[in-house]
């Protein structure tokens, strides 16, 4: 998948699948004022909080981030949809995050979830009042798991 842009329409049917299965379980899109898949994607993309998601390989690997999941995991678009997610959580912290992923499997989303995770270069920082989702297509396929997130503070 090429790097979000205009020449792409900032990759628009990846961010329907997110938005639209955001929407269906909290009631609310992620963004809101936005006609057309293509604006809602760049609104999406330059947004003032974070959304990242994964696909569903048995060691899901992230297939979208947004300008700002870019910039707090230290990543290039091209090294993010390289990297398993399990790679944003520290070592110690796994367990915790294999739970947190089943139990938004088996409920649809949580609202609640904060927790540790570490950037590209091992910068640290606390991530709070995340909504962790499932994303399906309309035909009620199952594609992955997003995560967005307005408050983080970075540790040490």
């Amino acid at each position: 998948m090429a790097e979000p842009s205009r020449e792409n329409a900032f990759n628009a049917g990846q961010v329907r699948l997110i938005n639209n299965s955001y929407e269906q379980l909290l009631g609310q899109p992620l963004v809101v004022g936005f006609q057309g898949k293509s604006a809602l994607a760049e609104a999406l993309f330059t947004a003032p909080f974070v959304v990242i998601a994964h696909d569903v390989a048995s060691d899901p690997v992230f297939n979208y981030g947004n300008q700002m999941a870019l910039s707090l995991f230290e990543v290039t678009w091209a090294e993010l949809i390289r990297l398993p997610s399990r790679c944003s959580a520290e070592p110690v912290v796994q367990e915790e995050r294999s739970d947190l992923l089943a139990r938004v499997k088996k409920y649809g989303f949580i609202a609640d979830y904060h927790g540790i995770r570490v950037s590209k270069t091992g910068r640290r920082f606390y991530i709070d009042k995340a909504v962790v989702w499932n994303i399906f297509d309309d035909r009620g396929i199952y594609h992955g798991q997003a995560a967005c997130f307005k408050e983080w503070r970075f540790l040490e």
